[in-house]
């Protein structure tokens, strides 16, 4: 298929369902806007699904890894050598984002991008 005809069938939100989303969002006990990025995702999500409350069947946590030389200017609290071990820690369950995602009910995907 061609990306032209692909394009063609892409559609614009309806504003309607981003502003319903936020008055939603605004009438949640919490200050408003405080949720962040997160208000942000949930405004998009719902205007996508044209759902006041959508449902996600299927939940992922990617956890991107890599080594890129910033433990070498001092920013890392842990050397370079630690990343595989978390790697490994991620594909096993053991870390504290496998602990949430399971909370979530939500898969943990771990990817590679350039772990030394």
């Amino acid at each position: 298929m061609a990306l032209n005809t692909l394009l063609s069938g892409v559609e614009s939100v309806n504003g309607k369902f981003i502003d319903e989303a936020q008055k939603r969002l605004d009438s949640l006990t919490k200050p408003q806007g405080s949720l962040g990025r997160l208000e942000e995702f949930a405004r998009r999500l719902v205007s996508i699904t044209e759902n006041p409350m959508p449902s996600l069947d299927k939940k992922v946590v990617f956890t991107f890894a890599g080594d890129h030389g910033v433990a070498e200017e001092g920013v890392s609290a842990f050397p370079k050598e630690v990343t595989p071990q978390m790697v490994l820690n991620f594909i096993n369950g053991g870390a504290g984002i496998n602990v949430l995602a399971r909370h979530a009910g939500a898969e943990v995907v771990v990817v590679d991008i350039g772990v030394d």
